[in-house]
């Protein structure tokens, strides 16, 4: 148990860009400054079986430049999230983590186990990322993170 009883002591948010993750933010920092607690910003990169289709490679072939670029790109893409966060957190002065992790099984194994291994005690997710269909009132990650998490999530829409 937390010694400071505060049930939401570290708070995860997995971010993708998507609209309804960066609304999800503003949720996490709300929350955040109410209970005082520690907030990261995760974003997962998954490539199945650890390789990755990189446009600028021929017939898609990969090379260990070409799989680097590729990561480089995405993390670029994701700092450029980070940074909009930091300043939303700066605003109601909550301090924020933000990481970019690796995975090449899910991106919901990669959030559950970052949350696992951090101890997380709340996750906010957006219902829907960037892989999402319009039909689906909550996204595969979003459900896959519902269903396995070790602890309370907040899905917002």
């Amino acid at each position: 148990m937390n010694l400071n009883n505060n049930i939401f002591s570290k708070i995860l948010i997995p971010v993708d860009g998507s609209p309804n993750s960066m609304k999800a933010i503003n949720y996490a920092i709300d929350l955040a400054d109410k209970y005082k607690s520690e907030l990261l910003a995760l974003h997962v990169l998954y490539s199945q079986s650890g390789f990755a289709f990189h446009k600028e490679t021929v017939a898609g072939a990969i090379t260990s430049s070409s799989l680097n670029d590729l990561n480089l790109d995405a993390k670029q893409e994701a700092e450029k999230w980070f940074e909009e966060i930091n300043k939303r957190a700066e605003e109601k002065k909550v301090q924020i983590k933000t990481e970019v992790v690796f995975t090449v099984i899910s991106i919901v194994e990669g959030i559950l186990t970052y949350a696992e291994k951090e101890n997380i005690n709340l996750i906010i997710i957006g219902s829907k990322g960037k892989s999402g269909w319009k039909k689906l009132i909550v996204g595969s990650v979003a459900s896959g993170i519902s269903t396995y998490a070790h602890c309370p999530i907040l899905i917002v829409k």
